[in-house]
């Protein structure tokens, strides 16, 4: 499991937009993620760098 912190992310619509990039790449990954916190976790064989990359693309800062 892959996990990220992105702190840009701010509502539920933020959350379906990196929900969207990480199953462009995966469409089988397992996607949780906690809004309060501004974390995501992936479970998917994609890698980190190229999971982060797909994030980014989609307009925010995973770290």
């Amino acid at each position: 499991m892959t996990e990220f912190q992105i702190n840009d992310m701010t509502c539920s619509h933020c959350a379906s937009t990196i929900t969207k990039a990480v199953h462009s790449l995966d469409q089988a990954a397992k996607v949780e993620i906690d809004l309060a916190a501004k974390r995501v976790r992936v479970e998917s064989p994609v890698g980190p760098l190229k999971l982060a990359e797909a994030i980014r693309l989609a307009g925010f800062t995973p770290a």
